[in-house]
């Protein structure tokens, strides 16, 4: 049996909707916090259990009978979230599944200033220690994470963010399509998958220029400082540590670490990824 975790979740959710495109209901099962909210796929012949990362007896329910599980990753960060991964990962292996797939990032890295990726590659090198069979897909960010990032730029005329870097703007779309070939397929990646990103790294002024064509009016790029911008987010209410990690992100942008493409994510979908513009396209209502 198929195990999906966190099927209740946008990219969860995605990969069991493809995973019913290519093989039966009855070989899927999800974990999931609330087992309400998957009554839906229990009507289509979906196994639904609870799974509770922070409760050992629901995960070995939950996971009974697997023979593949994918760990999505969580939503905390630190100690506390890598914590739940490993538990969800050894509950994986002690119920027999026979490789445990993990969605990481592109840019995993316990050096970097991307909090996210210094926990993702934690998670990475427990899998790794556990000596058995996995397989980390190193996801590109997300698309839908930079509708933070622009904020009302489209609105005001103005993108005013810190110094940027390219990146490799991924929809959570094509992931989720390849994360199910890869849990159904005859010859998963062992460890690391190469970089699933999209084709093309764009930085924060390309983005402007998106934005200009799709809206109809003109959205200049404006640089700040860093502290200002922590200052601005703060201001606006942000916690300070959330507004510390969001400069995070742009310091490993500056780093080049989201720069990098790859062809392997278009081989695994059949098709080339979406790009931002068209996903950007795809939300905005031009401007009239």
């Amino acid at each position: 049996m198929l195990i999906v975790t966190g099927a209740n979740g946008h990219l969860g959710r995605a990969v069991v909707e493809h995973l019913l495109e290519l093989v039966p209901a009855e070989r899927l099962g999800v974990s999931v916090q609330d087992t309400e909210k998957a009554r839906d796929l229990e009507q289509r012949g979906v196994r639904v259990r609870r799974g509770d990362f922070d409760d050992a007896a629901s995960l070995a329910h939950a996971f009974e009978g697997a023979s593949r599980v994918l760990v999505v990753s969580v939503d905390k960060l630190g100690e506390e979230g890598v914590a739940q991964s490993k538990a969800a990962i050894e509950a994986a292996y002690r119920a027999g599944a026979d490789r445990v797939l993990y969605t990481s990032h592109q840019a995993a890295n316990r050096a970097s200033s991307f909090a996210p990726a210094r926990d993702h590659a934690a998670v990475e090198a427990y899998l790794e220690a556990c000596g058995q069979p996995f397989t980390s897909l190193r996801n590109g960010y997300y698309t839908s994470s930079l509708a933070f990032h622009i904020g009302n730029a489209a609105q005001t005329g103005e993108l005013a963010a810190p110094a940027d870097g390219p990146v490799s703007w991924t929809t959570r779309a094509n992931l989720a399509e390849a994360a199910a070939a890869i849990l159904v397929g005859d010859n998963p990646f062992d460890g690391p998958t190469p970089p699933l990103p999209a084709a093309r790294a764009v930085d924060m002024q390309e983005v402007a220029e998106i934005l200009s064509e799709v809206t109809g009016r003109t959205v200049r790029r404006v640089v700040v400082e860093d502290d200002d911008f922590i200052a601005h987010l703060t201001g606006r209410g942000i916690p300070a540590p959330f507004a510390r990690l969001f400069i995070g992100t742009y310091q490993a942008a500056r780093d080049g670490e989201f720069a990098v493409t790859d062809l392997a994510l278009g081989r695994l979908i059949g098709r080339p990824p979406t790009p931002v513009r068209d996903a950007l396209r795809a939300e905005i209502t031009p401007a009239r």
